[in-house]
């Protein structure tokens, strides 16, 4: 054997090192953290799956405001890796959800056992030039797992919609884009972090080719991230260089370039794409800031607009119910459901605030709008009859009193109802 060969030899295993480190140190401490935390952010739930022959653990975290109406429903998000992964998201969520991104039931699927073989998508005997003996190219079965087995039991035993987000890293990240090729309509967004690409001789992208050239991905979203750890042994390679480097040490920064550029260079497929590079995160790091960057990306559409009109005392009624029906249409263009265009505490809000402003018809409006956004909050009917009450109409309050206290046993109500009684 050559000196040359020893060489070469030895920068691969070099190469797979580096990238099992970068993943592994991190994510042996990780999990012990993500196992004491997950047990106070959620639930832990698992299904036999006979396409995989297998019990399957996934772990189940809830919004802030669950449980706070029967009839609520959300949208969901699954985060492959969820017993590292999944808190990473609950914090994501805990800071943006509400403004920056929908409330939603967050899924965390445990991939803890045969990992490579369920997140990769062709079986191989050799990685950068090295014996590989882990058992891979399972991605079909758990896909099919996903869709025939998983997504199912989430739907019927949890109060979640049909708009659902698929989320992964390295491995998890190749398989994010695997099911957007292969299975498009299992998800409306996918979030691919610093993903391995790389598999298989870049196997990957001659599947994305051929989709992008033969299917419409019009409505789903993808963002994907890299990192900064583009080369192993130079910092020289920088991210305006890496394509020229054509040595193992750059494929994964390159495979995911070429991706990038594939899918920028004509937009006939529909798809809506999001790229972001991260000089200063390493694979094992660049997790966080993706999916925050990458949630807020994705759901871009969904953040609130116009709310200088709506903070603006002197905006005229008709234009402030033009924002609010207009953000009802745009939401559900993209839910493909009706959803509520604001929160029922922000639509109480502004009635209240504008029935103190001596603005008594821009408060009915807002008070109007709650009901017809949450026609099972007895809140909603209260406010209303607040704003009748003012205005002299006993009646009218006392009649919407009364429904707001068959939707709620609260003794609050009943006292509502005998003070106004009184008043008649």
């Amino acid at each position: 054997m050559t000196v040359n060969t020893i060489s070469l030899r030895t920068s691969r295993c070099l190469l797979v090192i580096g990238l099992m480190i970068a993943v592994a140190g991190i994510g042996d401490a990780q999990t012990t953290r993500s196992t004491q935390f997950l047990s106070k952010i959620g639930i832990k739930d698992s299904i036999y799956s006979r396409t995989l022959d297998a019990y399957r653990t996934f772990y189940i975290a809830f919004p802030a405001d669950y449980g706070t109406s029967q009839n609520k429903q959300y949208p969901v998000a699954f985060v492959l890796d969820g017993e590292m992964l999944l808190p990473t998201l609950h914090e994501v969520q805990r800071y943006y959800s509400g403004g920056f991104t929908p409330e939603m039931i967050l899924v965390g699927i445990d991939n803890s056992k045969h990992r490579v073989r369920d997140l990769t998508i062709s079986s191989i005997t050799e990685k950068y030039g090295m014996p590989f003996h882990v058992e891979s190219g399972g991605a079909d079965k758990f896909s099919d797992f996903i869709e025939e087995e998983l997504i199912p039991h989430i739907e019927n035993a949890y109060p979640v919609t049909g708009y659902r987000t698929l989320i992964g890293h390295s491995y998890g990240g190749l398989f994010a884009v695997y099911t957007l090729l292969q299975k498009p309509e299992l998800f409306a967004n996918y979030l691919a972090i610093d993903p391995s690409l790389d598999w298989n001789d870049q196997e990957i992208l001659a599947e994305a080719r051929d989709a992008l050239a033969g299917k419409m991905y019009t409505g789903k979203s993808l963002f994907m991230s890299l990192s900064g750890q583009l080369h192993l042994q130079n910092s020289d390679i920088t991210i305006d260089n890496v394509m020229q480097d054509q040595s193992d040490f750059t494929l994964f920064a390159r495979s995911n370039l070429a991706l990038k550029e594939m899918i920028e260079q004509d937009d006939h497929h529909g798809l809506t794409f999001h790229w972001q590079f991260y000089p200063d995160d390493l694979h094992g790091t660049i997790a966080f800031p993706s999916m925050m960057d990458g949630l807020i990306r994705l759901f871009q559409w969904y953040q609130m607009e116009n709310t200088d009109k709506i903070n603006d005392f002197d905006t005229p009624q008709d234009a402030l119910y033009d924002v609010v029906k207009h953000r009802e249409q745009k939401l559900r263009a993209h839910f493909g459901y009706p959803e509520p265009p604001y929160p029922e505490e922000l639509l109480n809000f502004m009635g209240h605030m504008n029935l103190e402003m001596g603005q008594p018809a821009k408060a009915k409006m807002y008070f109007e709008f709650g009901i017809q956004y949450y026609p099972q909050s007895a809140n909603a009917y209260d406010s209303l009859a607040e704003y009748y009450e003012v205005q002299g109409d006993t009646a009218k309050a006392l009649e919407l009193v009364r429904q707001a206290a068959k939707l709620s046993d609260d003794r609050y109500f009943q006292e509502r109802i005998r003070a106004l009684r009184k008043k008649e």
